[in-house]
C-alpha cells in the first residue's frame, strides 16, 4: 500500500453521544457522475468523498491514473482494486476528512462508495474513547494467579479436560469485540464443546472424519474446534469471507480445499447454510452444512456421554491449510504430539506460564493465531483477549489499548501490522497508553523488516515499550507454528551485510561501518529445544557460517507431509529434513532470513501462489499464453509485499491495453480475493524464461525493481538479453563454485588419507613421548597448511606452567588435531573407554598418554576420576571436552562434572579453551568438508576455591560461561537428552 498522501489534519475526537448530528454540510444525493478533481466537486461533501476514494486508488495503483473512473456503485475490490488493507486505509481517511466514527463493522459492510456515503450519514460525530482512565473490564479485573500446566497431557482434549477439572471457573477467553459477554471459563468451553460433539455424533459423525470450520473470530469457533476433537474428528479451519455479500463466490473458492480434505461436515455461519446444495454437488462426501449454535443446542438436549475413544498423541489433531491459494491445496498434517511439542517448546523459550495475558487479533484459521496464541493459552492456563482481525485493521490502536487495559504480556503479528500501527495511529489516539507490561512482541509470519522494528521500538518507547520486548521470530505451519525464537531480554540484532558479497557469492560478509549500500537482515533466534535447522547449498551440503543457502529443519513439531498430496509432500521432505522454501544464513547459531527459494508471495500475512494466477491470466484474450510472470516486490511503506503481474501482449493501442489491464485485474481479484498492486503490460519476448521455457520470476522481479521494464532507455529485448546473459553467467559461477567444492573435498580427503597413516606410524614407533607430540604437532601444521586452513591461536600466556586442567568446547572431528597444533607442550587427553575396543585408536591414544574414563558404570567412573586427579597432581596437563560429545547443530551443550571435580579435588587451576570454526569445516554426520578459519583462544585460569562438590559446580559454571561468551554459538543446555 502506498503511504498516506491526504493532507487533512487528524482532528481530535470530541465527546459527543453516539448518533449526534454531523457538523459538516448535509450530503447531497449521489448521482452517477464520475469523480473528478475540480474545486467545485471537492466543495460539496459527496464529491469530496469520491475524491477521497479516487486518491486512495491512485495511491494504491498509480498506473491507473488515466483510465480511473470512480462511480458511486463501483465495487471497491473488483472495480477499484482496494483490498482489505486498502479498505482500512480508506475508512481511516474518510473518518479524518469528515470527522466521523464509522464503527468497526463498516470494514466488512462497505462495498461501494455509495455504501460508504450511507455509513457516513448514519454515523455519529467522532468521539474519543478514554481507554486510559475508563472503567476497568471486570472480566479480567484481577491479575492471573499461577496454575501449573498439564505436562503429562498427550492430546489437546486432555489439556482442556485437565484445566476444566483443576480450576473450572478460571477465565480463559475474553472477547474484546463483545464487552457484554462474560469471559469464557475452562468449564464453559469444555461443556459447550462437548455439547457440540454430542450434536455431531447424533448426526452420525465418525471418528477420524474431517470437519471444516469457516467461522469468524468468536465463541462459536472455539466451541466447534474442541467439539470436533471431542467427537474424535479432525478440524479443518478455513478462512471466512471478509464480507457476507461475497459468501457465494468465497465458497466457490474453497471447494478445492474441502474436496482435498474430504470433509463430511462444514460448520459455518447461518448465511452459508443456503449454499449447502451447491457445496454438496461439488464436494464429494460433504453430508451437511450446519452452525455451531444448532449443533450445540442439539447436543445439550442429549444425554451427556464421553466422546469416542481412540484419540492418541499420534492422531491427527488439525489440517492446517495455507491462507492463500486454493488451486493446489496443501493441508499440513499435524498430530496432537506435533502441536503439544511445539507449544511446550516455544513456551519454554518465552518462559510462558499461567500469569501471562495474551492479546491477539490474529485470524484463527492461521497457525500463529490458532496455535501460537489461542492453543498456547489453553495449554499454559493464561487468559487470552481476542478480537477480530477486522477490528484491528479498522482501528489498530485497539490492539495497544487491549494491552494497556488487560496488562497484556504477549502478542504476535506479521510485519505489516506494525507498519499499520506506525502509519494509522496518531499520538492523540493513545494519550495515557501504557505498554510496559508487554514482555514479548513477536514479529513473524512474513518477512521482518529491520526498519519496521527500529521505527516501532522508537515510536512506542515513550509509551513504555521496552526494546527487548521486540522479537523477530521464524516459523511455518509445516513445523506447527514456531521454529526459531531469540533469547529473552535481548533487543533485536540487525546484521549489516556487504551487498555485493551477498548478491554475487551468497556470502554474508559484514559491511564496513560507512557502507550506505549495505543490506540489513534481522536475527530470528535459534531453534527451539529439540528442533534443528541447517543451511545447505545446491549440492545438499551443509554450508559454513555466514553462507546463504536453503534452510531445512526437523524436530518433534514437524509435519509428516501434506494431506492427500503426495507430490507436494515429496518436494517438502528431503530424507530426515524438511525444506522450508526459504533462503537464510547462520551466524552465532542464529537464523537470518534473506529471501525465498520458492515463489510464494506473502502479502499482509497471507500466502499467494503465482503459478495459478499466471495460468488464469494466460487464458485472457490479448495475453500471450505462457508469457506471464507474477512476483512479489517489497513495499517498504506498508511493511509487506506488493503483487506485481508482468504480462506480454501484442496490443499496442492505449485503449486496448487499458481494457486488457482491467480484465487482468478482475481475474486476479476473482482468484485471490485481493487485487494486484500493479499490472505491467510488455511486448513479446519480455518475460524471462529458462532454456526449458520455465518462467524466471526472480529475474522478472529484478527487471521490474531496476526500472528496466518502464525506463524506455533500452529496447526490452536488449534488457532481457542482458538479464539472460547475467543469469547464464551467474549459473556458470555457481557451477564453478560447486565444482570447486567437490575438488576441494577430494583434495581434503587425499591429504588426510596420506597424512593420517604416516602420523599414526610415527606416534606408534617413536620411543619417547615428547618426540611423539612433536611429530603430531608437525603433522597438524602440515595438514592445515596443505588444506589452506588458517589456525589463529591467542592467550597461550594463560596456560599453566606445569599441571592443570584444560576444558574445551567440542564442535568437530578436527578439534583434537587443532589443539595438538595449538598447544605448545604435551598433554593427556581424557577419552571414553569405548575407544579401547578399537586397535587403531587404542594404540594411538595410549602412545600419546590419553586417560580413559568409564562413562556409564558408576564405580568405574569414580576410579577413573581418581586416576585423572593423580595425573594432574603429578604435573600432567589434562585436556577434557566436558560436553562429552558434539552435534551438527551449533551450540554449547551441558558440561559433565568430571573435569571440575578433578580440578577441585587436586586444587589445580582450570583453563577454559574456546574453539571457533571447526564445526563449519567438518561437522557431525557430514563428509563433504568446507573451508573456514579456525580460532583457538585460551582464557585465564580459574581457581577452585575449595575441594568440595559445590566448588566444582562453581568452577563448571564459570568455565561454561566463559566459553559460551566466546564461542559465538547459542546455549544448548538441556539438548543432550534429545540430540544424544
Amino acid at each position: 500500500m502506498a503511504r498516506n498522501t491526504v493532507t487533512v489534519p487528524y482532528l481530535r475526537r470530541t465527546a459527543q453521544p453516539a448518533g449526534a448530528t454531523l457538523t459538516t454540510k448535509p450530503m447531497r444525493e449521489p448521482n452517477e457522475q464520475s469523480a473528478g478533481a475540480t474545486a467545485q466537486q471537492i466543495e460539496n461533501p459527496s464529491g469530496r468523498l469520491l475524491e477521497v476514494v479516487r486518491q486512495l486508488v491512485l495511491d494504491l495503483h498509480p498506473h491507473r491514473k488515466r483510465g480511473l473512473d470512480v462511480k458511486w456503485d463501483s465495487r471497491l475490490d473488483r472495480d477499484l482494486g482496494v483490498d482489505s488493507l486498502g479498505r482500512a486505509e480508506l475508512l481511516s481517511r474518510v473518518e479524518r476528512t469528515f470527522r466521523v466514527r464509522l464503527g468497526e463493522g463498516a470494514l466488512g459492510r462497505v462495498e461501494t462508495p455509495r455504501d460508504l456515503l450511507e455509513a457516513i450519514q448514519k454515523a455519529g460525530a467522532a468521539e474519543i474513547e478514554d481507554w486510559a482512565s475508563g472503567p476497568v473490564d471486570s472480566r479480567l479485573s484481577e491479575p492471573s494467579s499461577f496454575v501449573a500446566a498439564p505436562v503429562s497431557a498427550a492430546t489437546l482434549t486432555e489439556v482442556l479436560d485437565w484445566h476444566a477439572q483443576k480450576h473450572p471457573d478460571r477465565p480463559h477467553i475474553v472477547l474484546w469485540d463483545e464487552p457484554r459477554e462474560p469471559a469464557i471459563s475452562y468449564r464453559a468451553l469444555a461443556d459447550d464443546a462437548r455439547a457440540v460433539a454430542r450434536g455431531l455424533l447424533a448426526r452420525g459423525f465418525e471418528p477420524g472424519a474431517r470437519a471444516a470450520l469457516m467461522l469468524p473470530t468468536g465463541k462459536d469457533f472455539f466451541h466447534a474446534f474442541f467439539g470436533i476433537l471431542y467427537a474424535g474428528g479432525i478440524p479443518v479451519p478455513i478462512y471466512p469471507p471478509a464480507r457476507l455479500s461475497q459468501l457465494e463466490e468465497h465458497l466457490r473458492r474453497q471447494v478445492r480445499i474441502l474436496e482435498n480434505a474430504g470433509v463430511s461436515v462444514l460448520v459455518t455461519v447461518p448465511e452459508a447454510r443456503t449454499a449447502a446444495a451447491f457445496l454438496k454437488s461439488h464436494v464429494r462426501g460433504l453430508r451437511w452444512v450446519e452452525t455451531t449454535g444448532k449443533l450445540r443446542s442439539e447436543g445439550e438436549s442429549r444425554e451427556r456421554a464421553a466422546g469416542p475413544a481412540g484419540c492418541g498423541p499420534e492422531s491427527i489433531a488439525l489440517l492446517q491449510y495455507t491462507s492463500g491459494s486454493t488451486g493446489d491445496p496443501k493441508g499440513v498434517t499435524l498430530t496432537h504430539a506435533n502441536l503439544l511439542a511445539n507449544i511446550r517448546a516455544f513456551g519454554e523459550r518465552l518462559n510462558i506460564d499461567s500469569t501471562d495475558v495474551c492479546i491477539s487479533w490474529l485470524p484463527l484459521y492461521h497457525d500463529m493465531g490458532l496455535i501460537g496464541t489461542w492453543l498456547g493459552s489453553v495449554y499454559f492456563g493464561g487468559p487470552i483477549v481476542i478480537f477480530s482481525p477486522l477490528t484491528f485493521l479498522a482501528r489498530p490502536e485497539q490492539w495497544l489499548w487491549a494491552v494497556h487495559r488487560h496488562r497484556g504480556t504477549i502478542s504476535a503479528a506479521p510485519n505489516f501490522a506494525f507498519e499499520l500501527c506506525l502509519r494509522k495511529i496518531d499520538d492523540r489516539d493513545i494519550e495515557g497508553l501504557d505498554l510496559s507490561s508487554w514482555r514479548w512482541l513477536l514479529n513473524g509470519a512474513e518477512p521482518v523488516s529491520p526498519q519496521t522494528i527500529q521505527r516501532f521500538s522508537e515510536r512506542f518507547a515513550k509509551f513504555g515499550l521496552r526494546p527487548e520486548a521486540m522479537a523477530p521470530v521464524y516459523g511455518m505451519a509445516e513445523n506447527s507454528v514456531a521454529l526459531t525464537i531469540p533469547p529473552a531480554g535481548r533487543p533485536p540484532i540487525i546484521d549489516r551485510i556487504d551487498r555485493e558479497a551477498m548478491t554475487h557469492r551468497g556470502e554474508a560478509r559484514p559491511a564496513t561501518p560507512g557502507d550506505t549500500n549495505a543490506l540489513e537482515f534481522v536475527a530470528c533466534g535459534s531453534p527451539l529445544r529439540g528442533h534443528q535447522v541447517r543451511i545447505v547449498d545446491s549440492l545438499g551440503r551443509e554450508v559454513e557460517d555466514r553462507r546463504q543457502g536453503r534452510l531445512q529443519f526437523r524436530g518433534p513439531s514437524a509435519t509428516q507431509g501434506y494431506y492427500r498430496n503426495e507430490a507436494a509432500s515429496r518436494q517438502l521432505i528431503d530424507g530426515q529434513w524438511l525444506n522450508s522454501g526459504d533462503l537464510a544464513y547462520i551466524s552465532g547459531g542464529e537464523i537470518y532470513l534473506t529471501g525465498r527459494s520458492k515463489d510464494m508471495i506473502i502479502r499482509a500475512g497471507r500466502n499467494l501462489y503465482p503459478h495459478e494466477l499466471e495460468e488464469a491470466i494466460g487464458k485472457i484474450d490479448g495475453v500471450r499464453k505462457g508469457c506471464v510472470a507474477v512476483f512479489a516486490s517489497t513495499d517498504a511503506a506498508a511493511g509487506t509485499e506488493r503483487v506485481v503481474i508482468l504480462a506480454e501482449t501484442r496490443l499496442t493501442s492505449e485503449t486496448g491495453q487499458q481494457a486488457l489491464r482491467r480484465r487482468i485485474e478482475d481475474a486476479a481479484a476473482e482468484l485471490l480475493e485481493s487485487a494486484p498492486d500493479e499490472v505491467v503490460l510488455a511486448p513479446p519476448q519480455t518475460v524471462p524464461k529458462t532454456s526449458s521455457g520455465k518462467i524466471r520470476r526472480s529475474a522478472a522481479r529484478q527487471l521490474y525493481e531496476s526500472g528496466q521494464l518502464t525506463s524506455g532507455r533500452r529496447a526490452v529485448w536488449w534488457q532481457v538479453a542482458r538479464l539472460g546473459f547475467s543469469g547464464v553467467f551467474r549459473s556458470a559461477q555457481q557451477a564453478a563454485r560447486d565444482a570447486g567444492k567437490l575438488l576441494y573435498a577430494a583434495w581434503f580427503w587425499a591429504v588426510i588419507g596420506v597424512a593420517a597413516p604416516a602420523t599414526w606410524l610415527l606416534v606408534v614407533l617413536l620411543p619417547r613421548r615428547p618426540w611423539r607430540f612433536a611429530a603430531l604437532r608437525a603433522a597438524a601444521r602440515l595438514i592445515f597448511g596443505a588444506l589452506a586452513i588458517r589456525v589463529d591461536v591467542s592467550g597461550r600466556e594463560h596456560l599453566p606452567a606445569r599441571g592443570g586442567i584444560l576444558v574445551s568446547n567440542h564442535a568437530s572431528y578436527l578439534d583434537g588435531l587443532v589443539l595438538a597444533r595449538a598447544l605448545p607442550n604435551q598433554f593427556a587427553a581424557v577419552a571414553k573407554k569405548e575407544l579401547l575396543a578399537h586397535f587403531v585408536t587404542r594404540l594411538f591414544l595410549q602412545r600419546i598418554g590419553a586417560l580413559f574414563v568409564e562413562r556409564f558404570d558408576t564405580t568405574g567412573s569414580v576410579e577413573d576420576s581418581r586416576a585423572v586427579v593423580t595425573a594432574a597432581r603429578n604435573g600432567e596437563t589434562i585436556l577434557v571436552f566436558p560436553e562429552g560429545t558434539f552435534t551438527r547443530m551449533p551450540g554449547l551443550l551441558e558440561f559433565r562434572m568430571g573435569a571440575f571435580v578433578a580440578a577441585a579435588a587436586s586444587g589445580l587451576p582450570l583453563a577454559p579453551v574456546t574453539l571457533r570454526g571447526t564445526r563449519s569445516i567438518l561437522r557431525d554426520g557430514q563428509w563433504l568438508p568446507g573451508r573456514a578459519p579456525v580460532h583457538v583462544e585460551f582464557s585465564q585460569p580459574l581457581h577452585p576455591g575449595g575441594d568440595n562438590f559445590e566448588a566444582a559446580l562453581r568452577l563448571r559454571d564459570e568455565a561454561r560461561k566463559e566459553i559460551l561468551s566466546r564461542c559465538g554459538e547459542p546455549d544448548l543446555a538441556g539438548e543432550r537428552t534429545i540430540l544424544g
